[in-house]
């Protein structure tokens, strides 16, 4: 039933997947193809059933620059730690990673509600951060400044409106006291559309971007999506650390959240470069009540990593 299951997948993915289901099943029927939308990143999603059992298998999108050239390795050992779904299948060279099929839930209804959700999830980072360190990339500071600079050359923004942006991250580089010989296993993109809760239990999925870092950019990505209020916080920082933060560690973190909203104004206005604008936007001021686009929750996030005010939280 393969090549009529093939039918509901396009044709750039079509061969790909073809050899990943014979590699990864064999003779073993295939009883359907289903195209799905899961998680945060690009290329082919789709539910497999197979052998009575439902499979995910995911086509990785375009590579870029920034993308971690061992994700594989990353999702490997996520999944052998029990943070990830099992991995059945793997080709590197073409992209092509088969897994468990969670059935999910909305986050929303974690027994126990907000407060027990974010413990969840500071005690899944805590498991995370104590796990055998995957090979090492290029450090985040340098990626937030690389992502950056692409944006400044985008022309979005009329010349001087982001002067003060590169002012305070060259600050910020400056003064930031991670020690990269001190990095863990990080997710580094832990949103909400990557957490999983299947009615039980959490899992992490899409791990493009789980190199080495500063476990406090994963702490500050719940601050900014799950953690909002000073109550969740707090309930976030002592199921992952254990204890209540010191001056130092606080510190720390706002500095990682600082970078961390720089990277995802980066990561939303790279998108929105890719569609026509009438014109460079000449502020950050957005409209009362305007639609929350991609471009308007960059030009926010680009608004919080100067002023340290709220953000929305990401799609």
């Amino acid at each position: 039933m393969v090549a009529g299951a093939l039918s509901t997948v396009s044709e750039g993915h079509r061969e790909t997947v073809q050899a990943a289901l014979a590699a990864c099943f064999g003779a073993t029927p295939i009883g359907g193809i289903v195209p799905i939308s899961v998680g945060a990143s690009a290329g082919a999603i789709l539910q497999i059933e197979a052998g009575g059992r439902r499979y995910l298998l995911r086509v990785e999108g375009p590579r870029s620059p920034l993308r971690y050239p061992h994700q594989y390795v990353a999702l490997r050992m996520a999944a052998e730690q029990g943070l990830a779904p099992k991995v059945h299948y793997v080709d590197e060279t073409a992209g092509v990673a088969v897994t468990d099929f969670i059935e999910t839930q909305p986050l929303h209804a974690y027994p126990g509600g907000m407060p027990a959700l974010v413990k969840a999830m500071g005690e899944l980072l805590r498991r995370l951060h104590a796990t055998p360190v995957v090979p090492s990339f290029v450090p985040y500071p340098e990626i937030v400044a690389r992502l950056f600079a692409h944006v400044r050359r985008t022309g979005l923004f009329a010349p001087g409106v982001l002067d003060p942006h590169l002012e305070r991250l060259e600050r910020l580089r400056a003064a930031y006291t991670w020690d990269p010989a001190h990095s863990v296993s990080c997710h580094n993109d832990c949103l909400p559309a990557n957490i999983l809760f299947d009615g039980e239990r959490l899992w992490l999925i899409d791990w493009e971007s789980a190199y080495p870092n500063d476990p406090l950019v994963d702490v500050a990505i719940q601050l900014d999506n799950l953690a909002r209020s000073p109550e969740l916080a707090s309930v976030l920082m002592r199921a992952w650390l254990g204890r209540t933060p010191d001056d130092a560690i606080q510190h720390r973190l706002e500095q990682a959240r600082a970078l961390n909203r720089l990277y995802y104004a980066g990561v939303l206005l790279s998108a929105s470069a890719t569609r026509p604008r009438a014109a460079p936007d000449d502020s950050l001021a957005v409209a009362e009540g305007e639609p929350m686009t991609g471009h308007r929750r960059g030009k926010l996030y680009l608004r919080g990593f100067l002023t340290g005010e709220a953000v929305p939280a990401m799609a």
